[in-house]
C-alpha cells in the first residue's frame, strides 16, 4: 500500500484539507459553526438555569420556613446563592467565550474552575462554623440546584440547533 492510499481523500470529513490546498482556497481548512449559534445555546441554558433558580428560591423559602423557620429561609437563600455563583458563572463563561479561540475558552474555564473551587472551600469552611441557617436544607437546595442546572444545560445543548456542517465561504463570497 502506498503512502497515497493510506491517507484519506482531501474531501473526507475525517481530515482537514492539506495546508497548501486550504491556503489556495483562501478558506479555513475545517468549517466552523458560526459563534451566534453557540451563543444562542448557552443563552438558552443560562435563561433556563435562572428561571429554575427563581422557582427553587420560592419553593426553598416556603419549605425552609415550614420546616425550620427563619434558619430554613436563610438556608434556601444561601443554597440558591451558592448554586448561582457556581453554575451561573460556568454558563456565563461559556457564553462569553463562544466566539473566542479554544485557548481562551480553556484558560477561562480552567482558571474559573480553580477559582470557584477555592471560593467554595472558603465559603463552606465559613458556613460550617455558623448556626444561623439549617444545614440540611442548605445541602438539599445546593444539590437540587446543581443537578437541575446540569440537566438544563444538557437539555439546552441537545435541543440546540447547531449544524453538523456549515458551508465554507471562499474569498469570492460563495458558499461551497
Amino acid at each position: 500500500m502506498s503512502n497515497h492510499d493510506s491517507q484519506p481523500a482531501p474531501d473526507s470529513p475525517d481530515e482537514p484539507r492539506p495546508a497548501a490546498e486550504a491556503a489556495d482556497a483562501a478558506a479555513p481548512a475545517i468549517p466552523v459553526v458560526p459563534p451566534h449559534v453557540t451563543k444562542e445555546i448557552f443563552a438558552s441554558a443560562l435563561r433556563a438555569t435562572l428561571i429554575m433558580l427563581v422557582v427553587l428560591t420560592v419553593v426553598g423559602i416556603g419549605v425552609g420556613a415550614l420546616v425550620a423557620g427563619a434558619s430554613g429561609v436563610w438556608a434556601a437563600l444561601l443554597g440558591v446563592g451558592v448554586t448561582l455563583i457556581f453554575s451561573g458563572t460556568t454558563i456565563a463563561s461559556m457564553l462569553y467565550t463562544a466566539d473566542k479561540g479554544p485557548n481562551t475558552t480553556m484558560a477561562l474555564l480552567l482558571g474559573g474552575w480553580i477559582a470557584k473551587m477555592l471560593v467554595l472551600v472558603i465559603i463552606l469552611a465559613v458556613l460550617g462554623q455558623l448556626d444561623f441557617y439549617h444545614h440540611l436544607i442548605f445541602a438539599v437546595i445546593v444539590m437540587v440546584g446543581v443537578v437541575g442546572s446540569a440537566a438544563l444545560d444538557m437539555v439546552s445543548v441537545i435541543r440546540g440547533r447547531e449544524p453538523y456542517v456549515s458551508p465554507i465561504v471562499t474569498s469570492d463570497d460563495t458558499p461551497h
